[in-house]
């Protein structure tokens, strides 16, 4: 007999693991209500709400989290459409080709960001296109795509084929299917892609770097006060805020496809 418990030295490097990479976080929440203004002090100096009102009465600090939210929602509306599009046209028939464009939509997400960036970059000047907001949307749908496009072409693979047959014999067109049967069946997937996307778009920063142009990003405002130290605190609360903005749909998108191995109809 075999104890389907770990052993407990690695259930022990497991969490020292999680600790070691959540550290970091756990820094900056707690300085985000330090009392201090200009340092990383320990102890910490006291607990104030302060900055939280100051970062509220912040003019830059309000436009870029309004543009980042912008971007966030036009790159992850055009991934939904395009992911599930290609993820509806790749999931049944084999034909030539196919493996190379399935390689075309991953690769956005697999190359390094700056190697994305400098492509992206180095096409929109070819065509004489300034960076700006246009190109700062189009270079997150790239790889937002892709979170969608995976999610959305995982639940087709486990959809079963007889239920889209069984609507079709009884007289239901393309549309009612895809209504009433088909979106039924990937609804939970596409909204948990479209929330991933919406976090990695919120928060990427290399390769809006090669695509912003003049523009701010909230992760660009970040990068920009590392060199502030009078701004640590306002630095602290707006990282907080970024956490929150990505963790909070991956939680979401989590909890929305777990448990979904099988699907209605799905291995019949």
């Amino acid at each position: 007999m075999h104890s389907e418990r770990a052993a407990w030295g690695l259930r022990l490097a497991a969490w020292g693991g999680l600790v070691f990479l959540h550290f970091p976080i756990l820094v900056i929440l707690l300085y985000a209500f330090n009392t201090e203004e200009s340092a990383y002090s320990f102890p910490l100096k006291g607990f104030t709400l302060e900055w939280f009102a100051v970062v509220g009465g912040r003019e830059d600090v309000l436009q870029a989290i309004v543009l980042s939210l912008k971007i966030a929602c036009l790159a992850t509306a055009i991934a939904m459409v395009l992911g599930t599009l290609a993820a509806a046209a790749l999931y049944r028939r084999s034909f030539f080709g196919k493996e190379s464009i399935t390689l075309m939509l991953i690769l956005p997400i697999a190359l390094p960001g700056i190697i994305t960036g400098i492509a992206l970059l180095s096409a929109f000047k070819t065509l004489g296109i300034d960076p700006g907001f246009f190109t700062i949307v189009v270079g997150h749908a790239t790889f937002c795509v892709v979170i969608v496009y995976n999610n959305v072409i995982a639940r087709f693979r486990r959809t079963s084929q007889s239920l889209i047959e069984a609507s079709m014999d009884l007289g239901a067109d393309g549309w009612q299917t895809f209504r009433y049967i088909i979106l039924p069946n990937i609804a939970t997937a596409l909204l948990a892609g479209g929330m991933l996307a919406f976090a990695l778009s919120f928060d990427e920063i290399i390769v809006t770097t090669f695509t912003a142009g003049h523009e701010q990003t909230l992760p660009l405002w970040l990068l920009s006060q590392l060199s502030r130290p009078r701004d640590v605190p306002v630095t602290n609360v707006v990282a907080l805020l970024v956490m929150l903005a990505t963790m909070l749909p991956i939680l979401g998108a989590y909890y929305l496809t777990r448990g979904t191995e099988t699907v209605a109809g799905g291995g019949k």
